[in-house]
């Protein structure tokens, strides 16, 4: 008996943008300069520059595995460069501009990148973090045919011939990706995507229960590019002929409130600070956003008084989500128009990925449901080891530790109760710094709130709130109220630092690691 059989049909990122062209040629990437003027491209056209973005890397002598590196913004001239370097089997290494030089050339260094593609504004930060890099042969500007200070524009290379580089003819499990983590909790480390990696999360969140887009969506990426694959929209879209929107450099809210009224944005996606500045912006100086029906968070906790605030001014559901760069990112999302949704979960994970919640030494809880302990994740989208290091990142049974803490109660939601790297330590008990800041972040006059352990002489560490208020009335005693007869007495910090800006680390997260190096000594 001779078995029938389906196709080899490899699940590589180039698939995405030639469903697209083919399918939805006249769905549109929009984009936004540095002069925030409005640059328009259809999924067909986008196609044929990817293509060329193959051609011109073939030229400059870039191969199959060959790592590319780009320094941009969400652009149109990012998108193409994404797919062009994706689809002819190269690596896409993305860069934080928000990194320091010496921090991106490390990055440069460890990932030998021969080329550089920048958004022309990035130039100077570009040259550099490329001091001292003799592999890297050439930078080259993104979003421009005219070259500037002796660099040369991309763009004329991309028109020229060839358009005949094969895309796809490689084995799915390739990399296709290089990012590194923030390193807000440490050393950044290297984190390499594959193609079916990648693919097989873009058809997670294509679920109706995850972000679900259809062709009749217009999606603003906020996420930047450079941060853990822009949460994967920049596949999401093209593979159902969404309209994608792409901010540029600026996110600030007046300009985000604009293009959400001029493209008639329906589903966008950020981290929670984003949204603040958008509503900030609308409540100064009026407007509404009506096509906007879902906001996409995730990066940091959600306050309660935030969700409350962005949903009520915004007129669109928040949808909290929790992810990580090591797991291409999204590992779990709050379900649409769910009743019973509260700005502390994060949602179930879709198919694909699997948690777990075990002790400190990583031993399984008999109780899964309703118990506190150390998260652990598995799936075809999580880190198996990172880059340039031999020993894996998973434990011997393939689970990988995320150095949350969390619970998952008895629908299966998760919600993240804190990092283990940010307990506090005071007397030789345990202090949980995110269950404090859960609290205080839910007040009105709230916009931001942190908790860092402080070094003190009799106890060894602290706990000190440091505050963004939207109120300058409130006062310490005010803050400081709600958390008596919800948290151990002496949990309740020993002083309030108020901050006219909280820091945020380059992802937009609160940069714990500044706070601390600022105000973590007596």
């Amino acid at each position: 008996m001779i078995d029938g059989s389906m196709q080899d049909y490899g699940l590589t990122l180039d698939k995405f943008l030639s469903h697209a062209a083919k399918w939805h040629p006249d769905a549109e990437v929009v984009s936004a300069g540095e002069d925030r003027v409005i640059r328009r491209i259809a999924y067909a056209d986008l196609y044929d520059r990817a293509r060329g973005v193959s051609g011109a890397l073939r030229r400059l002598g870039v191969g199959r595995g060959d790592r590319v590196a780009t320094l941009a913004w969400n652009t149109q001239g990012h998108l193409e460069a994404w797919y062009g370097i994706m689809g002819m089997g190269a690596v896409c290494h993305t860069l934080n501009p928000r990194l320091t030089a010496a921090q991106i050339g490390s990055m440069l260094g460890q990932s030998a990148a021969a080329v550089l593609l920048v958004s022309a504004d990035l130039l100077p930060l570009a040259r550099d973090a490329a001091k001292n890099l003799p592999a890297l042969r050439h930078i080259l500007l993104l979003d421009t045919d005219a070259g500037v200070d002796g660099a040369d524009a991309f763009d004329p290379l991309i028109a020229a011939p060839p358009r005949d580089v094969p895309w796809g003819d490689f084995a799915e499990t390739v990399p296709s990706g290089l990012c590194f983590t923030s390193g807000s909790t440490g050393a950044p480390k290297g984190v390499t995507y594959t193609h079916r990696g990648c693919y097989l999360h873009t058809m997670r969140q294509l679920q109706a229960d995850v972000l679900g887009p259809t062709a009749r969506d217009a999606i603003l990426a906020v996420v930047p590019m450079f941060h853990a694959n822009a949460w994967g929209l920049p596949f999401a879209a093209p593979a159902v002929g969404a309209k994608l929107v792409l901010p540029g450099r600026h996110s600030d809210g007046a300009h985000l409130a604009r293009l959400i009224r001029d493209e008639g944005v329906t589903a966008a996606a950020g981290v929670p600070t984003v949204w603040l500045g958008l509503v900030e912006h609308l409540e100064a100086e009026g407007g509404e956003v009506p096509t906007l029906g879902r906001i996409l968070v995730g990066g940091s906790p959600m306050p309660p008084a935030l969700m409350e605030r962005i949903e009520k001014r915004l007129g669109a559901e928040v949808q909290t989500s929790w992810g990580m760069t090591e797991l291409s990112p999204l590992g779990t999302a709050a379900l649409p128009g769910d009743p019973g949704r509260q700005p502390g979960l994060s949602g179930r994970p879709a198919v694909g990925i699997d948690l777990l919640i075990t002790d400190a030494e990583g031993r399984a809880l008999p109780q899964q449901r309703g118990a506190e302990g150390h998260l652990r994740v598995r799936g075809g989208t999580v880190v198996e080891r990172y880059f340039g290091q031999e020993a894996p990142a998973t434990d011997a049974d393939g689970w990988f530790d995320t150095g949350d803490l969390a619970s998952i109660d008895l629908r299966g939601n998760l919600a993240i109760t804190g990092r283990a790297k940010d307990l506090i330590k005071s007397g030789g008990e345990w202090i949980n710094p995110a269950e404090i800041e859960a609290i205080v972040g839910a007040l009105p006059q709230v916009s931001l709130a942190a908790v860092i352990g402080r070094a003190d002489p009799k106890w060894g560490e602290r706990p000190i709130l440091l505050v963004e208020t939207c109120d300058g009335a409130v006062s310490d005693a005010d803050l400081l109220a709600p958390l008596a007869g919800r948290v151990a007495s002496w949990w309740i910090p020993d002083a309030v630092v108020r901050l006219d800006a909280m820091p945020l680390a380059p992802t937009g997260k609160i940069d714990k690691m500044q706070l601390r190096a600022d105000y973590g000594q007596v």
